[in-house]
């Protein structure tokens, strides 16, 4: 997103077992913003990424902002003119339905851009209680096209359900040759899959990489076009199992290794009873989502950064893999690193063209790193995040 940044980004497609991936092509086909064609959507700001929560009472969007978190998605029953008039006041702007409201609003800075209705690649319960197939992609275009006739100066947002990442969803009614036509339906392309909480394994914690094959397919069916989101868990949902805040943290950097412009979070629960907000009632994972946010609004300026050039990670254990993206900033070097499955390693990694002696600073962990000839290697606890930073490196 910044015009005077080069970056340099890889992808290491652990997904494929791999340990470096190219795709220069594919990035500088993205526009330096990918918001900058609405006047009224989200931020081209190059200081600014999409934090999102998913339906949630504007009643505690104060709340949220608190925790770094600068956009609601969908409204319950909504949109309402309380609801925009609340949102407003708080300084959260929303992705909401365009109903009469909506339509009413279409001069209100709070909304940011219109949404379909989710899930349509799942099964759709009908009126007698059965479920049928999936939404025609055609009527998501046609929708699509109505909502872009009635308003073009905002992006209309699609999410798409777990069956983008697991292959295993009985709930997904949609053929695999059907997404990039829903994707035609959309300015912005989101799935949601919740690992830990949503897959109905007993050992969810083994496949939170499926939030990064889901933003990589995304990518691939948008043909690296549209910008790609995705939502993340951080209760146990309706499960007896809910992630960690090391494995929401580790699911978000996957997902922003791979491509992903934005993150939602889902912060329902059903069991022991419904509680809408468990997000803001769980202490431990409220300070670290806080902590994710303030990082990532912090690195927004890398993050959106656009030209990329290869990095290597080589993983010590060949069962756990690890991926990076790598990028120049200001003349520095950036590189975000994970393990891609579960288990400690030792990485590897090597940085093209980076000539000479450095040290690379331990985002956030007070340490740091030689760098000789772009090659420097670390230690991988159970999906822990690395992020480092090289000062000086392309100056």
């Amino acid at each position: 997103m910044k015009g005077a940044a080069l970056v340099i980004a890889a992808l290491c497609s652990a997904c494929m077992g791999h340990s470096a991936v190219g795709g220069a092509g594919q990035d500088e086909d993205v526009p330096k913003s990918p918001y900058a064609n609405w006047s009224n959507g989200p931020s081209s700001d190059p200081d600014y990424f999409p934090i999102g929560v998913w339906v949630q009472d504007p009643q505690n969007a104060v709340r949220y902002r608190a925790a770094g978190i600068n956009l609601y998605v969908s409204l319950w029953q909504g949109p309402t003119a309380a609801q925009l008039a609340e949102l407003s006041a708080a300084g959260m702007r929303v992705i909401c339905r365009q109903n009469e409201v909506g339509l009413a609003h279409l001069d209100d800075p709070v909304i940011a851009g219109w949404m379909h209705g989710d899930e349509p690649d799942n099964a759709q319960q009908q009126a007698d209680g059965s479920w049928g197939g999936p939404v025609p992609t055609e009527k998501i275009v046609a929708n699509y096209q109505r909502i872009r006739a009635n308003d073009p100066t905002r992006p209309v947002w699609l999410n798409l359900g777990q069956g983008v990442a697991n292959d295993e969803w009985v709930g997904r009614a949609a053929d695999y040759a059907d997404y990039p036509d829903y994707i035609r339906g959309a300015d912005i392309a989101s799935f949601d899959v919740y690992p830990v909480a949503g897959i109905r394994k007993q050992d969810g914690e083994r496949y939170l990489w499926y939030v990064a094959k889901g933003v990589d397919r995304l990518r691939a069916w948008a043909d690296y076009a549209k910008p790609v989101w995705n939502v993340i868990e951080t209760t146990r949902i309706k499960s007896q199992y809910g992630p960690s805040p090391a494995q929401v943290e580790a699911e978000i950097w996957m997902s922003l290794i791979h491509g992903s412009r934005g993150i939602v979070y889902f912060a329902h629960e059903w069991e022991p009873e419904f509680r809408e907000a468990r997000l803001l009632e769980d202490e431990e994972m409220l300070v670290a989502v806080t902590r994710i946010n303030e990082q990532i609004t912090e690195l927004a300026p890398v993050l959106n950064s656009a030209d990329t050039v290869a990095v290597t990670a080589t993983s010590s254990v060949a069962e756990v893999p690890i991926d990076a993206l790598a990028k120049r900033h200001g003349g520095d070097l950036y590189v975000f690193a994970v393990p891609m499955r579960l288990g400690a390693t030792q990485g590897s990694f090597e940085v093209a063209d980076l000539a000479g002696r450095f040290e690379a600073e331990a985002i956030g962990e007070g340490r740091v790193i030689e760098v000789i000839n772009g090659r420097f290697s670390d230690t991988f606890d159970i999906y822990q995040v690395h992020r480092y930073r090289v000062r000086g490196a392309f100056h």
